[in-house]
């Protein structure tokens, strides 16, 4: 899944130790445009923090995984990102089929294509 959209804001860098090591975390606040813009919370974590190097102002293409998790009876869903494309990159579009320049409804070549 990918969300694409403008950093707006970026909070403080959250750290700690499991029984795995050490972690780090950080949250950054994408508005993604449209006539209603929406805003995500998206969480980034340990050394792709540095990798990435996000900015606020920054045009992002963020490739994400979404993960729930269940914790006293309440969900909480993470946007964990895995992968950012800077410069608002977008997929392209979906080539348009190719329809024929119609100028007349009539045609006197004979070559009748219609089935019916």
């Amino acid at each position: 899944m990918e969300i694409i959209g403008k950093v707006v804001q970026i909070m403080p860098e959250a750290s700690g130790s499991s029984a795995k090591g050490t972690w780090r975390k950080r949250e950054y606040i994408v508005e993604q445009p449209g006539q209603y813009p929406k805003k995500v919370c998206m969480v980034i974590w340990g050394d792709n923090i540095d990798q990435f190097a996000l900015k606020v102002g920054d045009e992002v293409t963020a490739s994400v995984d979404l993960e729930s998790r269940e914790y006293n009876g309440r969900w909480y869903t993470d946007v964990k990102v895995w992968k950012v494309e800077k410069g608002g990159t977008q997929k392209p579009k979906e080539a348009a089929k190719s329809i024929p320049d119609v100028t007349t409804f009539s045609d006197e070549s004979g070559d009748d294509v219609l089935p019916f």
